[in-house]
């Protein structure tokens, strides 16, 4: 089975209710990045200089030599950027995440300890703020591990939560291997936390944002004023606030950086914006560790019964054969072509399913056709359906009919098995036995092009319901 990786479903139409605390309308959770020390930099056993998210938009690069403007820059997050923005949060009273470089923490003795006395939540960035793209398993591995090794040392306890950024495609997999992170939030996915599993192991995500985020003023049509910031936050909080009101929370992630919205000339459209939502009754502002522990006890992980995607060939045909009447072939090319986690929905097989189906000949449809039985007909009565079409011509009372009833139903069956040389096929489970009898003598008027795909269609819409009964939406 050729498998597509990504997951494009999500939660879907119908994302869960947060119930966040005090019924509030949105959570609005502040990260702040603490990287300077930790960036690309010769002493730092690098091959080049910093060249991300500076003052000097476009940088490169500068191998082999230390680049003193950029490292200047940096400092400035430490030395001045780091203290502005924690009076302001102590001075509110507003919890806030770090995510620390692990060997920018080991250079910033003060600012740790400052981070701890204002209980603070110091989550991983970790072992140094460089690229991993390239990396190979085994030194990520080990990069991560040093990561926690160093976070130890310098806060007296391992990391709970975990934000690579500069990440690899093996990153989050990699951290859920390791253990003990209540949370990894090296996805932009989703405005809500969610479950994922590696190997078997329930991981919790909490996506992190790029939108929301001060890197911004350092990026190329990103912000270039305080108030365009202090606007687009101040949007995003309405609208989020009002999904809440209308019963469908959700959470709201600020990145921040020391050197970037620690600059006064930035720092004033966080502060106006932190007075407008402290304006507003229901909002709930947490660390993103706090958001875990919320959320494992609010929506703890259940793992699902049945996975499709997660089926080996022949479980998949014999659990899903089926769903097309007689017509496993169907099963076979869906778990032939490509599938991926849209694919575990009922919606999501349906159309995997039904794809096979469209995409097959005008002959092998029919035969899809000719393998339903007649409604009512001599199967039904001798007891020979299928388990789903005996409970679907049950549903409409068709196991139940009078003689006269049964009389008509013959006639009405082999009027139209004449006329188009397959049975009549109507999702069962959508009608009652009258609206049944008027779809009959209404579709013995069509010519059969046109019936062969109304039949079709039904086939169709009979497979969806049968996949309904056994897989979410």
């Amino acid at each position: 089975m050729p498998y597509y990786p990504r997951n494009m479903h999500g939660y879907g139409q119908h994302p869960p209710h947060p119930h966040w605390p005090n019924d509030a309308h949105v959570a609005v959770q502040f990260v702040l990045n603490y990287e300077e020390g930790g960036e690309n930099n010769i002493l730092h056993g690098d091959a080049a200089s910093e060249a991300f998210l500076s003052e000097i938009v476009g940088a490169a690069q500068w191998p082999g030599q230390r680049h003193w403007n950029m490292e200047s820059i940096y400092e400035y997050g430490a030395r001045a950027g780091f203290w502005r923005l924690h009076r302001l949060f102590t001075q509110r009273n507003i919890p806030i995440t770090i995510y620390a470089v692990a060997s920018a923490l080991m250079r910033s003795p003060a600012q740790v300890t400052a981070m701890q006395e204002a209980n603070w939540e110091i989550a991983s960035h970790g072992y140094k703020w460089i690229e991993h793209k390239d990396m190979s398993k085994d030194l990520e591995r080990q990069q991560i591990q040093e990561a926690i090794r160093l976070h130890t040392l310098a806060t007296g306890q391992r990391p709970r939560g975990w934000y690579t950024g500069r990440c690899s495609v093996n990153t989050v997999d990699l951290v859920s291997q390791e253990g003990g992170c209540e949370y990894i939030s090296d996805t932009y996915d989703d405005d809500l936390p969610y479950w994922r599993e590696h190997n078997n192991k329930p991981q919790l995500i909490i996506p992190y944002t790029l939108d929301s985020n001060d890197m911004r003023f350092a990026t190329p049509q990103g912000f270039n004023s305080g108030d365009q910031f202090f606007t687009y936050l101040k949007d995003l909080f309405d609208t989020l606030y009002q999904e809440g009101a209308n019963g469908m929370p959700k959470m709201m992630t600020i990145g921040l950086h020391c050197r970037l919205i620690g600059r006064p000339g930035r720092i004033a459209s966080l502060t106006r914006f932190i007075d407008y939502i402290q304006k507003h009754d229901k909002v709930w502002i947490p660390t993103r560790l706090q958001i875990a522990e919320h959320w494992k006890k609010t929506h703890p992980f259940v793992k699902r019964d049945l996975v499709p995607t997660q089926l080996d060939r022949q479980a998949f045909i014999e659990r899903f054969g089926s769903i097309f009447e007689h017509s496993a072939w169907i099963a076979e090319r869906a778990f032939d072509g490509e599938l991926a986690p849209a694919n575990d929905t009922a919606v999501g097989l349906h159309f995997a399913l039904r794809t096979q189906f469209r995409a097959a000949s005008a002959d092998e449809r029919l035969q899809v056709l000719l393998a339903h039985p007649d409604l009512a007909g001599k199967l039904a009565m001798a007891k020979r359906l299928t388990a789903e079409s005996t409970n679907e011509q049950a549903s409409a009372g068709l196991d139940l009919l009078t003689d006269e009833e049964r009389e008509m139903f013959t006639k009405l069956n082999q009027e139209y098995t004449t006329k188009f040389g397959f049975p009549f096929i109507i999702a069962v489970k959508d009608n009652t036995k009258a609206s049944i009898v008027d779809a009959f003598k209404r579709r013995l008027s069509n010519d059969r092009e046109r019936e062969f795909e109304t039949a079709c269609a039904q086939v169709e819409r009979i497979a969806l319901l049968r996949l309904k009964a056994i897989l979410p939406d």
